[in-house]
């Protein structure tokens, strides 16, 4: 599971205060946005599972710590954190946590992230389907290697411009499509629409954050897209990814269509042009930061509305 970036700075805090801003929670919500839209999924087809949901999130949250401490070790050691970086301090390039025990932290967070899963993968499918178990094991093994080396190891795929493709699986098609499995034991093609419209989004929360970090990120040799395409091809990007998630929904509702409570999600339309055109408009790095919160929290509008609207409908 790739990191999705946060505006937090650990500065001088004490070590418990250093290292919960190192797990950065303003991501967790992000981070739970697939969980919740295969919660409301289900829910709207009537294979709702709470104890699947509420361990489903549980690993999220662990993953993406896990993720976020990677993605702080990682930069930490591979020069992206540097004193070109526009946007906050990290933990362990302000010295507020070492290496060796940012390394800890990983190593913890990665056992109880498969622990987690293991009880998620019991209390969903028990000792039926044997083959499902162990494919949903491969793909949370997937998740814990996605977590550490998106910056981390050896050859971390987020310095090859491979992360936006990563934050599209784990954070739209496999976050909304595996917890709808779990809980309904089967998967309509329909569902992999707002998977892939929550997918583009979270990507799009990816690009806000590398468009800001472009400068530091080439120095670094830190290959993301935006580096790849350049500013202003970049922000088209930006523009791309927003209205291929806005698509995706609209697509789903015109083919499931019960109810006007289903276009709900539209209201949330002004919030992802706002987000866009100020994307565009904004050209001095710092003055992105902002909108990586913005859009992280569009996101999580779209979804309770897009969720509520399917469910009441």
């Amino acid at each position: 599971m790739t990191t999705i970036p946060a505006s937090t700075s650990p500065g001088s805090a004490s070590p418990a205060k250093a290292w919960i801003s190192a797990f950065r929670p303003r991501t967790l919500p992000l981070a739970l946005a697939s969980i919740m839209m295969g919660g409301f999924l289900a829910a709207a087809h009537g294979q709702f599972r709470g104890a699947v949901v509420a361990l489903a999130a549980l690993t999220t949250i662990l993953l993406q710590i896990l993720s976020n401490l990677a993605n702080d070790y990682g930069d930490s050691q591979n020069g992206a954190d540097s004193v070109h970086r526009e946007g906050p301090q990290r933990a362990v390039q302000s010295g507020a946590i070492t290496p060796a025990q940012m390394k800890k932290g990983m190593a913890v967070f990665g056992v109880l992230s498969f622990l987690a899963g293991i009880s998620l993968l019991w209390v969903a499918l028990g000792l039926s389907g044997l083959w499902v178990f162990l494919s949903f094991l491969v793909l949370g093994l997937s998740a814990i290697w996605a977590a550490v080396n998106y910056t981390a190891g050896s050859k971390p795929y987020g310095y090859a411009g491979l992360g936006d493709l990563s934050v599209f699986i784990f954070f739209g098609l496999v976050g909304v499509c595996g917890t709808y499995y779990l809980q309904a034991r089967e998967l309509p093609l329909g569902i992999l629409l707002p998977a892939a419209a929550l997918g583009c989004f979270a990507t799009a929360v990816l690009n806000v954050n590398n468009i800001r970090d472009i400068r530091s990120d080439e120095l670094a040799g830190k290959i993301t897209i935006p580096v790849r395409l350049g500013p202003v091809r970049a922000r088209r990007y930006h523009w791309l990814l927003l209205l291929l998630g806005l698509g995706a929904a609209i697509v789903y509702v015109a083919f499931t269509y019960h109810s006007p409570w289903q276009w709900l999600f539209l209201l949330a339309a002004p919030l992802l042009l706002r987000n866009a055109r100020a994307v565009w408009q904004r050209q001095d790095s710092m003055q992105l930061d902002p909108l990586l919160k913005q859009m992280a929290l569009t996101t999580l509008v779209f979804t309770l509305l897009f969720g509520l609207g399917q469910v009441l409908g």
